[in-house]
């Protein structure tokens, strides 16, 4: 049997729980609980748009329609003998299969573990098995990839690693001997007032876990940030008001569902707490986000910087004629440049909110109203004014206002520790509670913050976070590498990409080819492939001998200034 959740988190202090909720943060209802009373205040409103499904004829459903089959779902899983307190790794795209699956779990007190689509083998058994996971949720295939036998594959693995049964949902038209179909799961109920009644009279409690997103650390794998429903719901909830969310709002959600940004800041959940609409789609690919959001009257968005770039692309050579109903771009998941902030007014006609924020808790946004010099140059201010933020220096002191320094926070959204992670939370959150968050920032004498960095050896590749230490883990497999070390290189469309600068052993040398194929042999996910690799006879050091990763970044930046990589 997996182990109860609350064994491994680390509880919010009795003092500060008791205050949250008493200043009104917390509601104290199950998110779940919040999403089917949204829907209850207009039942006959349009909730979710799928305009791919059903091989491109679409699925429409009301906010009634869309609750009675998250609560069917919640009880057909109750009846597959998962329980509420369990936990199904979740790997579908963007698509209606993902939103009611969602809600069903919310609505059970089953726990999703919030995977990606890009993740392979060694990321899925890594959730699968942290977690103590009794399920999966995936697609048969998507972009040519056999998601569904790869989830039959990690069945013995899991099992064995931790002693609880293993169920494949397949959302898709191939669905194999084993699996269970996750759109039948899905269908609506016979009866929805009896579903309805059983997951009333069983709501999780309010301070339960509702669900696991995934850092982007720094040391290898992703650590589980558990989000309960209190937190989460009002991390949706406050970022909606931020973003001026409301019942004629329409919310397309093109990034991977499963990144906190389009899930709940406010994404999907904020949406639906607003009683606005959700529309889905598999990518922010401009041609169809822009036709899409003609269609189907598209409000509001989000995009990490090289979406925004891309787009501002599309627009500048095809005209912004199909985005006149879009109010709001979102752009978060990374900086973005202040020369492309400034386009996003003139150029996609839209007002550009930016998002500065973490899975693990605290949220910047610039308001709708801001002067344009501050949506422009700046990451926001935190949502809540209960939000705590400090920026210090390399003994955790203060740093005087307007230097740059290490982000330090806490408040009623950001947890107090990693699931299952007492090593990492001694180094992430300080004795009293403050999160590390890694970034860099510095505040400006209004209180916005300005990201500046990080100091965590991280690698940003248009939102998605690698590890370099992950990454040179995998290539030290190579006989012939002698020492090898992860940078983040510049990109002008993805922000960054990951160079590798390798010191090969005498007599050998290895390729770009060689470090992509033995990582590739690990089932790891391709976006954490690197894209350049340099030779070199020796690596820098510091004056106290480690890898001096700032003078390669240095180094890759010059060498691609002067085009030699």
């Amino acid at each position: 049997m997996p182990t109860p959740i609350a064994e491994h988190t680390v509880p919010w202090p009795a003092a500060e729980a008791a205050r949250y909720a008493a200043e009104g943060y917390w509601a104290g209802v199950p998110l779940g609980t919040l999403l089917r009373e949204a829907a209850d205040r207009a039942p006959g409103a349009p909730a979710l748009t799928d305009p791919v499904a059903l091989g491109g004829a679409g699925l429409r459903l009301t906010r009634a329609e869309l609750a009675d089959r998250a609560d069917a779902a919640a009880v057909r899983l109750l009846d597959l003998g998962i329980e509420a307190g369990d936990r199904i790794v979740v790997q579908l795209g963007n698509g209606w299969e993902f939103v009611v699956l969602t809600l069903a779990c919310l609505r059970a007190g089953i726990v999703p573990v919030m995977a990606l689509p890009a993740h392979r083998r060694a990321e899925l058994r890594y959730l699968a098995v942290h977690a103590e996971a009794v399920a999966i949720a995936l697609p048969d295939r998507m972009r040519d990839f056999d998601h569904q036998a790869l989830g039959h594959e990690l069945a013995d693995e899991v099992r064995a690693a931790t002693g609880a049964g293993w169920r494949v949902l397949v959302a898709g038209d191939a669905i194999a001997p084993g699996s269970v179909d996750l759109r039948a799961l899905c269908a609506p109920p016979a009866d929805p007032a009896a579903v309805r009644a059983l997951l009333d009279a069983r709501a999780p409690r309010s301070r339960d876990v509702a669900l696991f997103l995934l850092s982007g650390g720094t040391t290898g794998l992703p650590k589980l940030i558990a989000r309960t429903h209190d937190d989460y719901a009002y991390n949706a909830r406050v970022s909606a008001e931020a973003a001026a969310l409301g019942e004629e709002s329409v919310y397309l959600v093109s990034l991977p569902a499963g990144h906190n940004f389009p899930l709940a800041c406010p994404g999907i959940l904020g949406t639906l707490l607003s009683g606005g609409r959700v529309v889905t789609l598999p990518s922010p690919e401009p041609v169809r986000a822009f036709a899409t959001v003609a269609a189907e009257g598209v409000t509001h968005t989000a995009v990490v910087p090289a979406v925004a770039g891309r787009w501002l692309e599309h627009a500048a050579e095809h005209g912004a004629g199909q985005l006149a109903s879009l109010r709001v771009l979102q752009a978060g998941g990374a900086r973005l440049a202040d020369e492309l902030a400034r386009k996003v007014g003139p150029v996609l006609t839209a007002t550009l909110q930016q998002v500065f924020g973490m899975a693990e808790g605290l949220l910047n946004v610039t308001r709708l109203d801001d002067p344009e010099d501050v949506v422009c140059t700046t990451q926001g201010r935190p949502v809540c004014p209960a939000d705590e933020v400090r920026l210090v220096d390399e003994w955790d002191r203060d740093v005087p206002e307007g230097e740059p320094g290490s982000l330090l926070t806490r408040g009623p959204y950001t947890p107090r520790g990693y699931y299952r992670a007492a090593e990492q939370n001694a180094r992430a959150f300080t004795e009293d509670g403050w999160y590390r968050s890694g970034d860099i920032c510095r505040r400006t004498p209004e209180g916005n913050l300005v990201v500046e960095g990080r100091d965590k050896d991280m690698i940003n590749r248009g939102g998605e976070k690698i590890s370099a230490e992950e990454v040179e883990n995998l290539v030290y497999q190579l006989p012939a590498v002698s020492q090898v070390a992860a940078v983040a290189m510049p990109d002008r469309d993805l922000g960054e990409r990951v160079c590798l600068y390798v010191v090969a052993r005498p007599g050998t040398t290895v390729t770009l080819d060689e470090a992509r194929g033995v990582m590739e042999a690990t089932g790891v996910a391709r976006f954490k492939l690197p894209e350049r690799l340099v030779l070199v006879e020796a690596l820098p050091l510091t004056k106290v001998g480690k890898i001096d990763k700032k003078a390669l970044r240095a180094d890759v930046a010059a060498l691609l200034e002067a085009g030699s990589v």
